[in-house]
């Protein structure tokens, strides 16, 4: 192959890397745009935030750091506290009647959550108190970078029965001293007599 040749072959490798590159690009630009609308879009209905997170903490994405990073993009803080308890609940509803909220103003609104607490669990010494009860939580939602972000109020995680029953028994599997063990299965046995 002549210079002139390899010169050719090489300016169309390079014109399709680019080519290839700006497409990635776009592509995972248009992919976080298109994520970013699914979470708190402007012309979207702000208690959809607030139902989202709580989906996902219902679920437990906040009982772990690695998995915090699910719900980042419905909330306006980088970080939380390590809480130390985790409130677990039977189910929530989200107030959708808007005569219900409090309109601050029209980037800002406090939408209220009602949860069924079954009771709350203190991860250091591994002990369940039972209390049932009702909360209603205050959802303070505002426009932030055009997007709707929880801005408060920070809580501890509020997660399903079930779920917490699973977490607590991984934990378990990955014990090694025994008394810590009888330790969480008291709890997972304490936690799953608190059926809603």
């Amino acid at each position: 192959m002549s210079t002139r040749q390899h010169t050719t072959v090489h300016c169309r490798l390079s014109s399709l890397a680019l080519v290839l590159m700006f497409g990635l690009v776009c592509s995972i630009t248009m992919g976080q745009n298109a994520a970013l609308a699914l979470t708190g879009d402007l012309t979207n209905d702000p208690a959809d935030i607030v139902k989202k997170y709580l989906s996902l903490d219902k679920r437990g994405v906040r009982l772990e750091a690695l998995s915090y990073e699910s719900v980042r993009p419905y909330v306006a803080w980088e970080e939380e506290p390590s809480w130390g308890q985790v409130v677990i609940i039977g189910d929530y509803v989200v107030s959708d009647d808007v005569e219900e909220w409090e309109i601050i103003s029209s980037t800002e609104a406090v939408i209220p959550v009602t949860f069924q607490i079954l009771g709350v669990m203190h991860w250091e010494a591994a002990t369940f108190l039972p209390e049932r009860r009702e909360e209603t939580l205050l959802f303070r939602v505002r426009a932030v970078l055009n997007h709707w972000r929880i801005i408060a109020p920070m809580f501890p995680p509020h997660v399903g029965r079930k779920r917490l029953m699973d977490f607590v028994r991984a934990a378990m599997l990955q014990e090694t001293d025994e008394e810590r063990k009888e330790e969480l299965q008291r709890l997972r046995t304490a936690i799953g007599n608190s059926k809603s």
